[in-house]
């Protein structure tokens, strides 16, 4: 399971000239899913992002959770980031999950992310989306499940 989480200012996903979901400062989250995803990925990428230190404190040092900044979460599905582009010049997305897979561990990452400290909003599973958003710093970081077993 991968995640790219950028720090905004603001975002929102629109789906057919509506937005679907909308946040202030906080989490820009885009999540991708992989063929051999388990909850338990989501449960260690959740409680990565929810504790990442990448707001600023009153020194200015990134040294606070978007908890402890008051901010909100918006999770955007993303299979592109399962995108292989190492041979050919179109991305072979075969590491990505099938869509029902994906959507059921989208929903446990969803689901369990609002039983947390922030508000959580989200998009529209395999939607056409357009995402709008504000990146403050620009601070936009990558995280990988596979990483943990990489130590």
């Amino acid at each position: 399971m991968r995640l790219v989480i950028q720090r905004v200012t603001a975002a929102r996903v629109v789906v057919d000239e509506s937005t679907t979901g909308e946040i202030g400062a906080g989490l820009l989250v885009f999540l991708g899913i992989s063929k051999s995803d388990l909850s338990a990925d989501a449960d260690y990428l959740l409680e990565k992002l929810l504790t990442l230190r990448i707001f600023p404190d009153e020194a200015g040092k990134m040294n606070r959770s978007v908890a402890d900044a008051g901010g909100s979460i918006l999770v955007v599905s993303q299979f592109t980031l399962y995108g292989d582009c190492r041979r050919g010049r179109r991305p072979s997305f075969d590491e990505a999950a099938p869509p029902q897979q994906a959507l059921t561990l989208y929903n446990y990452f969803i689901d369990s992310a609002r039983k947390g400290p922030v508000p959580v909003e989200s998009g529209v599973f395999q939607a056409m989306m357009q995402v709008r958003l504000v990146n403050d710093g620009p601070v936009t970081i990558l995280l990988d499940s596979a990483d943990r077993s990489r130590k």
